[in-house]
């Protein structure tokens, strides 16, 4: 794994000093110029990386670690958020989630039938709108027996909007003048890769991530009750599964949860309990700033504009329109809510 996670570093470090040599630069000649952030720059390098020069299956391994500094970084951000406004917003966000998870299955299981996608696509690609993306769309597959085609369909429709919100969320988000707070809730609520979710937040500013990352965790702590029910919709189905008792049920939710959110909320804890001085909790923030660093990286070496073409344009289309309207949606709602929730 050596070589990949070196190069998630040296490709996320050099956003990092691009982002301080154009912020000096401007400073020094009296400049204006726009304050980009290291994390636009690191996508960049990595799109850049993995679409014109490839990569090599040396740094495979390394590069796919990026979801385990993503959780990390995570669990780490958990010292900026005191427990009485985890479970403050959380409760908001929770109730938000409904609606998305709802929204969701709903309209991309009726676009899927519309235009005549297979059965187990259909309900892919409304679990990994409605979850987290890709981690969803892979914790599903063996729960109802998808083909590997059908998930690879599925990967490519999430991955290629993902793409889009990094560009589309921040420029919305800074058109319709939205605080920090609001936009972070959209973000972490319509974007459906965890690390695209926190990438958007990011380019917005560093509060807006904050609130992205806390949506979108609330949304990531459902997988498993989505991934059971459609995996207990697909044996009653197929008629070849059994039924299981309450216990192989929670065991099912257990192996499914994802433990990086007991992580978040244990820091939370210890920071609401004063556990942390307050250079500790500057320190654990910057730990998740440079794990997110080498996340950011990630997303650009993983993507692949030339693979997310070859998919077919059906799922892409059912998951571009599937997609703007859920995201059109949560935009109006938040909105609407915003302003009585003082965000």
């Amino acid at each position: 794994m050596i070589p990949g996670v070196v190069l998630l570093a040296a490709i996320g470090y050099a956003g990092k000093l691009t982002e301080l040599a154009i912020s000096t630069y401007g400073k020094t000649h009296h400049l204006a110029l726009p304050n980009i952030e290291y994390v636009l720059w690191a996508i960049i390098y990595g799109l850049i990386v993995s679409n014109l020069i490839g990569l090599a299956s040396i740094f495979r391994p390394g590069v796919d670690t990026y979801e385990f500094w993503l959780k990390l970084g995570i669990v780490f951000e958990g010292v900026r958020f005191l427990l009485g406004d985890v479970f403050r917003l959380g409760a908001t966000t929770l109730l938000f989630t409904a609606f998305v998870l709802f929204f969701s299955i709903v309209s991309m299981t009726w676009m899927g039938r519309y235009f005549g996608l297979s059965e187990k696509l259909t309900s892919l690609l409304a679990i990994g709108s409605s979850i987290c993306g890709v981690s969803a769309i892979i914790a599903a597959k063996g729960a109802i027996d998808a083909d590997d085609e059908e998930v690879s369909y599925a990967i490519g429709a999430i991955l290629a909007l993902g793409a889009f919100s990094l560009i589309g969320f921040p420029f919305i988000g800074h058109a319709l003048h939205m605080s920090d707070q609001a936009y972070g809730l959209w973000a972490g609520l319509a974007v459906d890769n965890t690390a695209e979710a926190t990438a958007a937040g990011a380019l917005f500013s560093d509060v807006a991530a904050k609130f992205a990352i806390l949506a979108k965790t609330t949304r990531n702590a459902t997988i498993g009750f989505v991934v059971l029910g459609y995996a207990i919709y697909w044996g009653r189905k197929s008629g070849s599964r059994q039924e299981q008792s309450l216990s192989q049920h929670i065991s099912f939710l257990w192996a499914k949860f994802p433990k990086f959110v007991l992580g978040f909320l244990l820091l939370s804890l210890l920071a609401t309990l004063n556990v942390f001085s307050s250079a500790q909790i500057k320190d654990l923030a910057n730990l998740s700033r440079w794990a997110f660093l080498l996340t950011f990286a990630g997303v650009g070496l993983r993507t692949n504009l030339r693979e997310l073409t070859r998919q077919g344009w059906k799922p892409l289309l059912v998951g571009a329109v599937g997609e703007l309207a859920i995201a059109g949606v949560t935009l109006i709602l938040i909105l609407i809510v915003a302003p009585h929730l003082h965000l």
